[in-house]
């Protein structure tokens, strides 16, 4: 049996997870919440991160009860992300290879939420939509390769979300996603919002300037409530993800969609993609915020698949970048 152990920390989430041949054995995890109205910084991210990774790494060990001598491999997120929190647990999990004498893998980011989700759902080869705060990409796997079909072209979903939370000071805690979800449901009148769908890709920055500007103008003037404009959000941004989902279906012949990533949690974007699934006679999988969110789990269970067929990261080669595209790695462990 192959026990990787991984280690996660490439934005404000602090994650260490055991996996054992597709068990998940521990996978706790801590997350830097600021106030109301501000956003994370990575000095900051990385401060918290180097606080708790070490209580973090015996609560993993000790609820997978299992010591340093039964690990195999230690995998760590090597990008994209943040620049410090990224190099804060690259040095973490370096230490502790060299330490306990075990191999090291940097590991895509990417790529571990999409092990995962498969991992999970039991996805047999789905059309991905990876929706996150620093990300959003339609992806599909062919030839050893995750391709990218679509994506946007400026700033990712949950940093539209994140960063209009921050407007009408929605509280970061659990998170502004969550609480903007929630502030949705109440919500009641559709205001019409820009809606930018170029081709494969997406654009989400037009939307956030124009809401950006018109919220406390609409809010003061009581022509709708916030929790309006949280409803009309959503379903805008939505709406898009779906669409170009949809066209990357038809172009693959695909029958199976796997919504991976920190928005992927959002009950209502699953309600949407399973409409549309079903309207194709499709199959939607997604899964909860255990997995959905940033975690230790999916970078060691992305490592126990690389590290299976024969992949180990040199310590010289043991750096991170801030920009990992997904299709830049190698599959070599899917046919």
């Amino acid at each position: 049996m192959t026990v990787v152990i991984g280690f996660e920390g490439s934005a404000n989430k602090i994650g260490i997870g055991i996996i054992r041949d597709g068990e998940v054995l521990s996978n706790p995890r801590r997350t830097y919440i600021t106030p109301p109205g501000q956003g994370f910084m990575p000095s900051d991210t990385a401060r918290h991160h180097r606080a708790v990774i070490l209580t973090v790494l015996k609560e993993a060990l000790d609820q997978a009860g299992l010591k340093p001598a039964d690990i195999d491999c230690v995998a760590y997120t090597k990008g994209p992300g943040m620049g410090a929190p990224l190099v804060t647990v690259a040095l973490v999990a370096r230490t502790v290879a060299q330490l306990w004498g075990k191999p090291l893998l940097g590991v895509n980011h990417c790529v571990g939420h999409i092990e995962m989700g498969r991992l999970i759902t039991k996805a047999n080869n789905p059309t991905v939509l990876y929706v996150s705060g620093g990300n959003t990409q339609v992806i599909a796997y062919s030839e050893r390769r995750y391709r990218i079909f679509g994506e946007t072209i400026d700033i990712a979903v949950g940093n539209c979300l994140d960063r209009f939370a921050r407007v009408i000071k929605i509280s970061n805690d659990p998170s502004p996603g969550y609480n903007i979800e929630q502030m949705a449901k109440k919500g009641s009148q559709y205001v019409e919002l820009p809606y930018t769908v170029k081709g494969m890709d997406v654009s989400f920055s037009g939307i956030l300037s124009y809401i950006e500007e018109a919220a406390h103008k609409m809010l003061s003037s009581g022509q709708c409530t916030a929790e309006d404009l949280c409803f009309s959000l959503q379903e805008t941004l939505f709406s898009m993800l779906v669409e170009i989902t949809e066209r990357a279906m038809a172009h693959c012949g695909s029958q199976e969609v796997l919504i991976v990533g920190g928005v992927g949690c959002n009950l209502r974007l699953q309600e949407m993609m399973d409409v549309m699934c079903k309207e194709r006679g499709a199959k939607l999988f997604a899964t909860d915020e255990r997995f959905c969110i940033d975690n230790g789990a999916m970078i060691a269970q992305a490592g126990w698949e690389m590290f299976r067929s024969g992949h180990v990261t040199e310590l010289k080669d043991s750096w991170i970048t801030q920009r990992y595209r997904t299709d830049e790695v190698e599959v070599t462990w899917r046919d």
